[in-house]
């Protein structure tokens, strides 16, 4: 971030600058000012540029939506022939499942992101404690694990910090356990640093093995293969304990980072760590495997064909091929760190498409198609009606449609006229100003006069279901009274118009419902 700042004030920006510069805003998540560097760079230098920054730049652009132009220098560095239309479109139709998600905690001044499970709790790592040192590449203290209760609502309670046997001024993240909670493994930065190839002084992870003896952690070592010169992070415990998923970037990888297998012996011993191949790894980055109870391999990756950054994927069997979950969880920004308990069809992940690492919670079902066009809302991962607006917004404290939103919503009319067989979902919100209970009747009264609107011009009822959220689910990290400005907080005061043919799992109410509530 400092180096940003110095380069931004340089005047006669040459070709090292303008690298640096990009590099500087990628690596912080400022993807818009990336791009935007990037794109200079390659106007005045496009014949002597590295792949790398081709790379960088072809991310940099699908973070902001552009994906033709971006496919086509991401095809010039992977020799492939990528069409993002057509991929999405056919991933579309191709996924088995279907993503609902909420972020957990609306945390401005932290980033939050790896929860593993833990009995049940939960674990997972913060920058939240303060008395860390700070750390210089993005201003906040070093990682923490903590843990915690969540209930199925996403609430978030009791947040106990791991002991110091576990927790150091060092980075510490990633945890699994075993299945009664009393091995843990997970990642701590390395105190040496080494010089990298950019011949640049880097502190690599390691993984560390911990026991829990009389409710306390201890015989903290680290895993043998682990090591100073190359990065071990990210693992995965099986259900059975016998084998240890993690991401490194140790010589014999196929590029960045891959990910590896190693068997894990009754006497306490490691087998030798296993590459698994070309169907999960590519030459770029592959990082936060999970190995579920139905042993299937979730893992992250910018190197497979997907929607910018990391993305989401799924692998099993052999590990010969590797799927992309759709875009109804991946995003252009980092998405990563997915969990799952496979027979609840629950789970988390974390992505920064906010800006900062935060954690979701999501509900996955059954992927039926809808032949109707919809896009995906990158605040829930539902499928939304397909109309300019897409949301109709509402005044302080009021429930009444406005003038200007009678347009959006003959646009709905329109839209469930021309495409009989699709139903939708009106979820009505509130900003963070008043009490949770008022927020939430509030929320509903808009779910009513909006629902209303829609029948009085010939919309059958049996088509429409409704829900109020109240305060919970802002598109912005608006969450308490008296932080942010009228205009931010007016963004968090709508409607939105959900395609909900899918079975529904949240508690929806039909319009009748909601009438006789209101």
């Amino acid at each position: 971030m400092d180096a940003a700042d110095a380069y931004e004030k340089v005047n006669d920006k040459t070709q090292h600058i303008l690298q640096n510069l990009g590099d500087s805003y990628f690596f912080t998540n400022q993807m818009k000012n990336a791009a935007e560097v990037y794109e200079l760079l390659f106007l005045r230098h496009e014949g002597n540029i590295d792949a790398e920054y081709k790379f960088r730049y072809a991310n940099a652009l699908m973070a902001a939506g552009n994906y033709v132009k971006a496919y086509n220098y991401m095809n010039e560095v992977t020799g492939k022939n990528w069409d993002f239309e057509k991929f999405s479109k056919e991933l579309d139709t191709a996924v088995p499942h279907k993503f609902k998600y909420d972020q957990v905690m609306n945390n401005q001044s932290s980033s939050d992101f790896g929860i593993g499970f833990y009995g049940d709790r939960v674990a997972f790592a913060s920058t939240r404690n303060q008395e860390r040192p700070i750390y210089p590449w993005n201003k906040l203290p070093t990682l923490d694990l903590y843990n915690a209760k969540i209930d199925s609502t996403g609430k978030v309670s009791d947040i106990i910090l791991f002991s110091d046997a576990i927790n150091t001024d060092a980075h510490e993240s990633s945890a699994t356990f075993n299945q009664d909670g009393t091995v843990m493994f997970f990642d701590r930065t390395n105190d040496k640093r080494v010089k990298n190839e950019e011949d640049v002084r880097v502190a690599n992870i390691s993984i560390y093995r911990a026991e829990k003896v009389n409710g306390k952690w201890t015989n903290v070592k680290k895993l043998p293969f682990s090591s100073e010169e190359y990065s071990v992070e990210h693992p995965s415990l099986s259900a059975d304990g016998k084998k240890l998923y993690f991401a490194s970037d140790m010589p014999g990888t196929t590029g960045s980072f891959d990910i590896y297998v190693v068997d894990v012996n009754e006497d306490g011993t490691y087998g030798t760590p296993q590459n698994l191949g070309p169907g999960v790894n590519t030459p770029h980055r592959e990082q936060f495997p999970f190995i579920s109870d139905a042993g299937v391999l979730y893992f992250t990756s910018d190197g497979h064909e997907g929607f910018g950054n990391l993305d989401i994927y799924r692998s099993e069997g052999d590990f010969s091929e590797s799927q992309n979950l759709g875009r109804s969880i991946n995003s252009g920004n980092d998405d990563f760190a997915f969990v799952i308990k496979e027979g609840q069809e629950k789970g988390f992940f974390a992505s920064n498409r906010r800006g900062s690492d935060n954690l979701y919670q999501f509900t996955r079902e059954e992927n039926e198609v809808i032949k109707a066009p919809v896009v995906t809302d990158e605040t829930s991962g539902q499928d939304i009606i397909p109309i300019d607006g897409s949301k109709i917004y509402f005044d302080f404290d009021k429930a009444t449609i406005k003038p200007e939103s009678k347009p959006v919503l003959d646009s709905v009319v329109t839209y469930m006229n021309e495409n009989p067989e699709i139903k939708v979902k009106v979820e009505s919100h509130a900003d963070a100003r008043g009490s949770d209970a008022y927020n939430m009747a509030l929320s509903k009264r808009r779910a009513a006069s909006t629902v209303k609107y829609l029948v009085e011009h010939g919309i059958d009822k049996s088509r429409l279901t409704s829900e109020g959220y109240g305060e919970n689910r802002p598109v912005n990290d608006c969450t308490k009274p008296g932080i942010c400005t009228e205009a931010q907080y007016a963004k968090n005061r709508r409607s939105v118009f959900v395609v909900s043919n899918r079975k529904s799992s949240d508690g929806t109410k039909d319009v009748n419902d909601m009438e006789n509530e209101n």
